[in-house]
């Protein structure tokens, strides 16, 4: 955790529902309890990490503080679009009418992978020591919670495909910033998410995989998410089952089978990864974290 903390930002992806964002809000607690002035980023508007945070701190495209060294943002590709026209044309209302305008709403849109360059220049501006937006403070560490894997593959090769497209002016310049920003393991790291079941151990596997081949990246930590306690040996499983039938018995047998089949997923997951660092986090028996809750996770992730 030492050096993941170390870099300036940490991409959290991974199967959709296996808790990419309370692992990435269990992170940004982490980190600034270590004393890292630290923002968690969300790229769509659901508001997940905030609820998980400070259900009070909510909105779109602010920086909100959700303590003293962490804050919370929701990233609108629209605002963002708005902001890099605004530091670009000389009027800034010309900016906003631009960005509003049915026209220009309707290329954007047609332009495949625009809105993630979009998205994701705004978290490369956030992981800045010298930001753009006149007065904002410099975090030490952005944590974003990304999409599920395809798109926050897409999300990572869009700086690099626009830039080969570009090849010259504003756009080119900036897409081979973030390019680089993203492709320096000293200043990026990219952690998978997953759950101890076939699907998404699958999809952590096929991640690794992509970024290996298609950006040169590699994974910097994998997090198995909701692992059971193994509670019962091979002897007590035995006397388990020998034992007269009851409510009790079926549910020790349900959970010693879940938590044996989790174990068999963990171990492909670790001889399909080879040199990735895995860490657990405990199943939580709550229908929503709370705060109590979420700290816990993030002491589990980083003592």
């Amino acid at each position: 955790m030492d050096d993941l903390f170390a870099r300036s930002l940490l991409v959290v992806t991974g199967k959709g529902g296996v808790g990419k964002s309370t692992v990435a809000a269990a992170l940004g607690l982490a980190a600034s309890r270590r004393g890292l002035r630290t923002i968690v980023v969300e790229v769509t508007a659901r508001e997940d990490v905030s609820r998980a945070l400070a259900p009070e701190t909510t909105g779109v495209y602010t920086e909100l503080a959700v303590s003293e060294r962490l804050h919370h943002i929701s990233i609108d590709p629209q605002r963002a679009m708005e902001e890099y026209l605004s530091e670009r044309l000389p009027v800034g209302v010309l900016a906003a009418l631009l960005s509003r305008s049915r026209l220009f709403t309707g290329l954007t849109a047609a332009t495949p992978g625009l809105r993630e360059l979009l998205t994701i220049g705004k978290v490369w501006e956030l992981a800045q020591h010298e930001r753009r937006a006149r007065g904002a403070e410099r975090y030490d560490l952005v944590v974003l919670d990304a999409p599920a894997t395809g798109q926050a593959l897409a999300m990572l090769q869009a700086p690099r495909t626009f830039a080969s497209v570009a090849r010259v002016g504003p756009i080119a310049k900036e897409g081979r910033a973030v390019a680089s920003f993203l492709g320096d393991p000293r200043r990026t790291a990219v952690l998978a998410v997953s759950k101890a079941e076939d699907m998404p151990v699958g999809e952590t596997l096929q991640l690794r995989s992509r970024l290996r081949e298609d950006l040169g990246m590699d994974l910097a930590l994998a997090v198995v998410n909701a692992v059971l306690p193994h509670r019962f040996s091979d002897h007590d499983e035995r006397t388990l089952r020998a034992a007269p039938p009851s409510p009790a018995q079926h549910a020790a047998l349900f959970l010693a089978g879940w938590a044996h089949r989790q174990r068999t997923q963990i171990a492909r997951l670790q001889q399909g990864l080879q040199a990735v660092a895995i860490v657990t986090l405990p199943f939580v028996f709550q229908s929503a974290l709370d705060p109590a809750a979420l700290e816990l996770l993030s002491r589990e992730l980083a003592p």
